[in-house]
């Protein structure tokens, strides 16, 4: 009888909790979505959120998505909104590239990725893409890519700019942003 070499006993390291974020572009989710276009020619989203504001700056929309088609999308973000410390991620072949790795590293953000198979470790993505889904890509036929970034941008402008959200008291993200502003003046 041939003996066996014992397992490695590895002390599990418990995972830190993940803190609330407590101002705007202290924390964005990012994930894909799938759909297709009318004759069934796939299409992918890169959708991002902030977390503290609900805000989306940005839905990228491509036939696919590389790494470096990744930092084009969040350059036009930062552009736009600032730059965030921290992005939450899943595990996906373009979040863990070696484009938005430096491209983190050159800008000092972190990128947090979720446990594999546990979609509750980025809730906030997942609650906006489920929105996304519900309201816009099951709401539309796409004929052709610029249809779908056209409907797909006037969704996001009217989620950001006119749509309440009850996680943020009754506002929307952009008046969020405003009173949170003022509210630091203030003090």
């Amino acid at each position: 009888m041939r003996n066996k070499t014992p397992k490695r006993r590895v002390m599990a390291k418990l995972r830190e909790d993940r803190k609330v974020a407590m101002e705007r572009n202290e924390c964005w989710s990012m994930d894909f979505m799938h759909d297709q276009l009318f004759n069934g020619n796939k299409i992918r989203c890169l959708t991002i959120i902030d977390n503290f504001s609900r805000l989306c700056p940005v839905i990228g929309v491509r036939r696919n998505y590389k790494g470096q088609d990744v930092v084009a999308t969040l350059e036009r973000a930062v552009k736009a909104y600032g730059c965030p410390r921290r992005i939450r991620v899943d595990n996906g072949p373009e979040f863990i590239s070696r484009d938005l790795d430096i491209w983190a590293y050159a800008r000092g953000v972190v990128l947090d990725f979720s446990r594999p198979g546990k979609p509750t470790d980025n809730a906030y993505i997942e609650s906006f893409n489920s929105r996304f889904r519900q309201e816009c890509l099951n709401q539309h036929w796409f004929m052709d890519m610029e249809d779908a970034r056209g409907k797909i941008e006037a969704w996001r402008l009217d989620y950001n700019e006119r749509r309440p959200h009850s996680s943020i008291g009754n506002l929307t993200p952009v008046e969020f942003i405003k009173s949170s502003a003022q509210e630091c003046l203030s003090t």
